[in-house]
């Protein structure tokens, strides 16, 4: 491709609203550019960029096995109703009525509609395992869009779907793609770890997120130093410290009392107001469920991990209470609640257990009761693993310092069992012609958020450093003309056999200075640069360098496609 024959457009400035790397040179070197929030088109280089990710993750997709269709965007309302996600999936999902007065989702996943195409294929034994996969857009309504196109309203991911007869088969099916994910980000120049994950609105058993480490990422990720586990915040587990403090005197437990408060909300103004630290301070949290209102209590410098609280509630709808429901809940105004007396269900992080003393709230505009004792004063309903876990915690399976980075999740495979497959009644035949649900599990990737996490792992001061698969172009000429014309004839030449040997140019044929073209092509960071002008013509040589490596090697004019396929093959980032 000739440049002045496309549409590219280059940036030397940073666009005022981006935060993250890959936003900044996304937009610089003319990839995409914003329509509206968290919506983005993907202009020529961009386009083929996410061509070559597709590829990339349709081939290694097929190798596993898989199957590819295409699914709707748009689905009714119907589907997601039998599965209770219509309600459930929150404000995120973009619904709206038709001219008929039907009400469609644009689907943010596609479980219910895969789940409904093979449900009425009438399949037996025989057919099973199938895994269906298609590569399309997907609309999720963020509520913070950002980090350009890693958090978007509108992107394009793969997601696949596996049905299987029973959970060996789907550990088999699991694993193929467990497998395949770890090939697809290694090709795409990834260096992504999986790691335990929460289910979320999708469901199932078990999960992994494949995690890249790079600074634009909104997931926190705890590693052990010591083993090989790995969680996101949200799955991370806490060992139980068991028992009491070994600096605590466990016999005095003193008298309960209340104190004023006056004013005093939040941990650190009651700690402060008391004379306590945050630890001597147990936080009562109230939360709206589908059941009622649940109480949760935490260590004054813990917090709540609510993905945690909603499993081991078993609650379908968890939402942090508003000021007028806890006033309801508790008789008191938020920032005052406390255990005692209170009429709602209670549990417990097992970080409150050894505690003795703590503060609480009274339920009472600015009062607090202090000296409070779990059993003599209140007594949750149960205690569990309900915090976010911290920098100091152990390893909750070997007990080795653990440690915190942050990452950006490009894929995230589920085991969901039978939770589609029961509610929609996705049966098979067994060799019995009994029918039984299928066992499913469900894998996605990030197809748009690949492309961001790449760059973000792979830069320099002067602009992208593309991995070789997924780059643009494999080869930028740029050729210094002026009034040379001679260079003109001899980029043609050059373009015209490096095409023909099968390599992907981009020629850099515009009318401008040679530094404008070179801050464009370290911008665009095309793998390898061919460079002519008129000292090179004169010397019959030509200029060849790779992205990632300053040094440039001047060849023979006939020698540029078997120095240039030299070079593309040494390339490695």
């Amino acid at each position: 491709m000739k440049w002045s024959k496309s549409f590219i457009q280059t940036f030397r400035e940073d666009p005022a609203d981006a935060e993250s790397i890959s936003h900044k040179l996304m937009v610089r070197a003319g990839l995409v550019r914003q329509l509206q929030a968290g919506v983005y088109t993907f202009l020529p280089l961009g386009s083929r960029a996410l061509q070559k990710i597709a590829n990339v993750v349709r081939a290694e997709m097929n190798a596993a096995g898989a199957i590819e269709l295409l699914m709707p965007v748009m689905h009714p309302a119907e589907l997601w109703q039998e599965t209770g996600r219509f309600d459930g999936y929150g404000d995120a999902m973009c619904k709206f009525k038709d001219r008929k007065g039907h009400v469609n989702v644009l689907g943010p996943t596609h479980e219910e509609v895969v789940t409904d195409i093979v449900r009425n294929a009438n399949l037996s034994y025989r057919n099973l395992p199938v895994n269906l996969y298609q590569i399309q857009v997907k609309f999720r309504d963020e509520a913070r869009p950002r980090f350009g196109v890693v958090r978007t309203r509108e992107f394009i991911m793969k997601d696949a779907y596996s049905f299987d007869t029973d959970f060996d088969g789907l550990n088999k099916s699991y694993q193929l793609m467990y497998d395949a994910y770890l090939r697809i980000f290694t090709r795409c120049g990834l260096k992504a770890r999986p790691v335990e994950a929460d289910t979320g609105l999708i469901g199932g058993d078990v999960s992994h997120e494949f995690m890249v480490l790079v600074p634009a990422g909104e997931d926190r990720v705890l590693t052990c130093t010591k083993c090989a586990y790995a969680a996101n915040i949200e799955k991370a587990e806490v060992k139980s410290s068991g028992g009491l403090p070994a600096d605590r005197d466990t016999t005095e437990l003193r008298v309960r009392e209340k104190k004023e408060t006056p004013g005093k909300r939040t941990v650190e103004e009651v700690a402060q107001f008391l004379g306590v630290s945050p630890r001597d301070i147990v936080k009562t949290l109230i939360y709206k469920t589908d059941k009622g209102p649940l109480a949760v209590l935490v260590r004054g410098d813990h917090e709540v991990n609510e993905p945690k609280l909603a499993r081991f509630a078993k609650a379908a709808k968890l939402e942090m209470a508003s000021p007028e429901y806890i006033q309801e809940v508790t008789g008191g105004p938020i920032g005052f609640s406390g255990p005692i007396g209170l009429r709602a269900r209670v549990l417990a992080d097992h970080g409150v257990a050894p505690l003795l003393n703590f503060v609480v709230g009274a339920n009472v505009r600015d009062l607090h009761w202090v000296n409070v004792n779990l059993n003599r004063d209140f007594k949750p309903e149960a205690f569990a693993d309900l915090r976010l876990a911290v920098e100091g915690d152990p390893c909750p399976r070997c007990g080795g310092p653990i440690q915190f980075s942050i990452g950006v999740e490009v894929g995230h495979v589920f085991k969901l069992g039978t939770k589609y497959s029961e509610k929609m009644h996705c049966e098979y035949l067994d060799p019995e012609q009994k029918r039984k649900p299928m066992i499913m599990g469900c894998y996605g990737i990030g197809v748009t958020r690949i492309m961001a996490t790449a760059i973000e792992s792979h830069f320099d001061k002067d602009g992208i450093i593309w991995p070789k698969e997924i780059a643009p172009f494999q080869v930028e000429l740029v050729t210094l003309v002026g009034k040379e014309t001679k260079v003109a004839e001899i980029g043609e030449q050059v373009y015209a056999e490096l095409t023909k040997a099968g390599l992907e140019v981009l020629w850099d044929d515009r009318d401008q200075a040679p530094g404008v073209k070179f801050k464009d092509a370290d911008l665009l960071g095309l793998p390898i640069r061919v460079t002519i002008g008129k000292r090179s013509i004169e010397a019959g040589t030509a200029d060849v360098r790779r992205r990632n490596n300053a040094e440039q090697t001047s060849v023979p004019i006939g020698d540029v496609v078997k120095a240039v396929q030299e070079q593309w093959n040494a390339y490695v980032v």
